[in-house]
């Protein structure tokens, strides 16, 4: 065999999560999600653990974790979000690491990342060092093994990245065919000039780098690559097949034919993305004269013949190298913009960064024997706080560190590693500084900021980073220039211990707590708490101890918080003062409420608890909102109410308008819009649907011309299927396997499964199937043919589940295996 295809996938999120709670919050660009993250997952990265092919019925025949069977990396700090907050995905996606070394002769398709997705031709050594170790160790530690190959960020790349791989043991990296400079067999003197991507992708090169190490490189297939992101090629798996058997040349030996683009491609920039990789995968697989392989493996097999020099300073998404990280080079930029904000955003954090590296050895050397060298290994504490600080410590400190020099040294770690993430390409990458990327490295700026303020004292550093930010002018009206966007988007984020303190008293108002609460990266322990009420106020009074898990520093606080309703809320926060003082406090505060004198609780907020007050403004944007919704609720009921009456009582009329082709006034298809979405909602928001009604509503939705809320509406009914499904999981977890009983609760459930894909049917726009679809694979392979092999004898049971699974599946487009004759089933 010497033809070969690899398929990669760069599967890549920018870090989102909020700098002081480690957390994603919600955004609202991401609806009907709560963040992109979120969405990405749902759309791309999980369904590409259990991606259908379909037979020629577009029924379901299999489902395939299409990770298993391509090259892959996944960004660090997408994986260390996927563990936590989508942990089936994650677990599929180290486990199709596995699977792909027994399929590729003990290469795994798994490839490292750069840590923080840095350009690295532009970092500093150091940086660039860290960078490569952090994601080396990154990856040994989730997939259980050391990594081949790496992926630089946007596969920027020169002779000093490389041999920052070739020194850590890292075999081979990935580059676009644009930056092959030129090429020679090895043992040979004489180059061959292949700039402008005339080199042949289909072998590996080797460079030799100046230190004497070699690294192979794999130059990808551009045209086809391109026809993946950008040219269709996914609306088929068929054609994306054809294509690249279409890319093998003439020439004599191996050849492997290989893309790379971002995996996003497969399923959320080119919907259903996954299935045409899946099907194209699966012809490939099935064909004898090619064989699906990984870089790998293929190295392995068939190591360079030629060298090659690579283009310094380039990479894939920029025409003039790397500019696009550091001016404004016409690359990203939307009509009448500009990108000049580019180069003074990335001196003003160099400046920075050379501030906070000063200080970072100053206060280290006192602390750690190596400071470098502890920011290098830090990842280790990064991926298991609770197990490995200790032994980090011991490693690296001078001498045993007590409390506070602990403390002392974790923020000190801190500031370097936010001041690595202020780096992350995706802040330079689109059109202008207020877009949430720059936002997300300011935000790293500010938290490294006050992270210095903590070690020193001072707030020296902050005015002179404002002043080089001023100079980075924004195409949004609304800022200006990144100072601007820094004081308004970012600095009102910046979160302390007593914020933290604030924000669990006010919500403490609405929702229970323990004794112990995590908010965030933060421990809050509460050791008193008092809530009163009357009519729609509430009081709280109480003591907590705030202490961030990440740094390990923390206070004590007292509290006191006034909600008068709805979004009313006055608190005030102090450090805790002696226990006969906070006794009296409290019987102030208890005093006045009792006798519904509401302004002498805010006035006596305002003089006990000094300096800010704290609001529903301040809490974090989740519990924030979560609390605006229940208040919007009560509001919403009485809004809709309100166009119900309107809608209904002039619902004739606006037929007979409607009959006569004449436009609606806007009041009335404002009511009929806002009542039909509200009771559509309440529809597909049920397991139990009431498909006539469903289409009822969808034929006043369609008469009277109203926009329906089409996202949020499939993400209502793909939220009951799933909530069905789960139901289903649950019976089949309750021991009735393998199936030997029909019950009424049985049937019911798969009727209700009926319903809703009738529904489905009846609705405009595509729901996701994929939970109903799993449970009934699940209950297809598992169940199907002992079932079939029961039914013969009569078996009640057996013949019901067969009827009613047949027409389930039918329903979610499952295909059923053929019965024999004595126990068909309707289709």
């Amino acid at each position: 065999m010497d033809r070969f295809i690899c398929v990669h996938g760069h599967f890549y999120q920018p870090p989102r999560e909020n700098p002081w709670l480690e957390v994603v919050e919600q955004q609202d660009e991401a609806y009907p999600f709560h963040d992109w993250n979120q969405r990405i997952t749902a759309e791309c990265y999980d369904p590409n653990t259990r991606a259908r092919i379909l037979d020629q019925h577009g029924r379901i025949t299999q489902l395939v974790n299409n990770y298993a069977r391509i090259s892959f990396n996944v960004g660090p700090t997408l994986l260390s979000w996927m563990e936590v907050e989508a942990p089936g995905t994650y677990a599929a996606i180290v486990a199709a690491d596995e699977q792909s070394q027994e399929r590729f002769d003990g290469h795994g398709s798994a490839m490292a990342q750069v840590y923080n997705h840095a350009i690295m031709p532009l970092a500093t050594p150091r940086d660039a060092r860290t960078q490569v170790l952090w994601g080396i160790r990154d990856f040994a530690h989730r997939f259980r093994r050391p990594p081949e190959g790496m992926w630089l960020a946007e596969t920027a790349v020169d002779d000093a990245t490389l041999e920052l791989l070739a020194a850590e043991g890292i075999r081979f990296t990935v580059l676009s065919p644009y930056q092959a400079a030129r090429v020679r067999p090895r043992g040979q003197s004489a180059w061959t000039d292949v700039s402008g991507g005339r080199v042949d992708p289909t072998m590996p090169y080797q460079v030799t780098l100046p230190s004497g190490r070699n690294i192979a490189v794999f130059f990808y297939d551009g045209p086809i690559s391109q026809g993946v992101a950008f040219e269709g090629l996914l609306a088929d798996g068929r054609r994306f097949a054809d294509r690249l058997l279409d890319g093998f040349s003439h020439r004599a030996g191996p050849q492997l034919v290989h893309v790379a683009t971002d995996g996003e491609s497969y399923g959320h920039h080119h919907r259903h993305g996954e299935m045409a990789l899946a099907a194209a995968l699966e012809r490939l697989d099935d064909r004898p004269d090619v064989e699906l392989t990984n870089y790998a493996a293929y190295l392995e097999r068939f190591p360079p013949t030629h060298e090659v020099e690579v283009v310094q300073d380039s990479s894939w998404s920029c025409a003039h190298g790397v500019e696009r990280w550091r001016s404004d080079c016409g690359c990203g930029v939307l009509p009448g913009q500009h990108t000049r904000w580019r180069a003074p955003l990335r001196a003003a954090l160099d400046e920075l960064r050379v501030a906070l590296a000063e200080r970072f050895e100053t206060y280290g050397a006192a602390l750690f024997a190596d400071p470098w060298a502890a920011r290098d290994d830090y990842i280790e504490v990064l991926l298991d706080r609770d197990g490995m600080l200790a032994p980090f410590l011991a490693r690296h400190q001078l001498a045993p560190l007590d409390e506070a020099e602990t403390v002392r040294a974790l923020q000190l770690l801190e500031l370097q590693r936010h001041a690595l993430l202020m780096y992350t390409s995706c802040g330079w990458f689109f059109e202008d500084l207020a877009r949430p990327e720059p936002v997300q490295v300011l935000r790293y700026a500010a938290r490294a900021l006050q992270l210095s303020r903590q070690l020193t004292g001072r707030d020296d550093l902050e005015p002179r980073f404002l002043s080089q930010l001023a100079r980075a002018p924004s195409n949004d009206p609304r800022y200006g220039d990144a100072r601007a966007i820094y004081e308004q988007q970012v600095r009102p984020g910046i979160t302390g211990v007593e914020h933290v303190a604030a924000h669990f008293a006010i919500a403490s108002l609405s929702q229970p707590f323990g004794e112990v609460e995590r908010v965030g990266a933060y421990e809050v322990v509460r050791s008193d708490g008092v809530r009163s009420s009357a009519g729609r106020a509430q009081l709280g009074t109480g003591r907590v101890s705030v202490r961030s898990l990440v740094t390990r520093d923390g206070a004590d606080f007292e509290y006191a918080v006034l909600h008068l309703g709805d979004h009313s809320f006055v608190c005030g926060v102090r450090l805790r003062g002696d226990d006969v003082t906070y006794a009296e406090l409290i019987a102030i505060f208890e005093g006045h409420f009792q006798t519904a004198d509401f302004p002498a609780v805010i006035r006596a907020i305002d003089n006990h608890f000094e300096g800010e007050s704290f609001s529903l403004r301040d809490l974090f944007r989740d519990e924030q909102r979560r609390i605006l919704d229940r208040v919007l609720a009560a509001t919403m009921e009485e809004v809709e109410a309100s166009y119900r009456g309107i809608f209904r009582g002039r619902a004739p009329l606006m037929r007979y308008l409607s009959e006569l082709d004449a436009d609606l006034p806007a009041p009335l298809r404002s009511a009929a819009e806002v009542v039909l979405n509200a009771e559509l909602s309440a529809q597909l928001g049920t397991s139990g649907p009431d498909p006539a009604r469903v289409e009822d509503l969808l034929a006043e939705a369609a008469r009277f011309g109203v926009t329906l809320d089409t996202d949020g509406l499939a993400h209502t009914l793909s939220t009951s299927i799933s909530r069905i499904a789960g139901r289903i999981s649950e019976l089949l977890a309750g021991g009735y396997e393998p199936l030997t009983t029909f019950e009424p609760r049985h049937a019911g459930t798969l009727q209700r499964v009926r319903d809703l894909i009738e529904v489905v049917n009846l609705v405009p726009f595509e729901v996701d199937l994929t939970a109903g679809q799993d449970v009934m694979w699940r209950l297809i392979t598992e169940h199907h043919a002992g079932l079939v092999r029961r039914a013969p004898a009569g078996d009640a049971a057996a013949i019901r589940w067969l009827e009613e699974l047949t027409r389930a599946a039918v329903a979610l487009d499952v295909a059923v295996p053929s019965a024999p004759a004595a126990v068909q089933v309707p289709t």
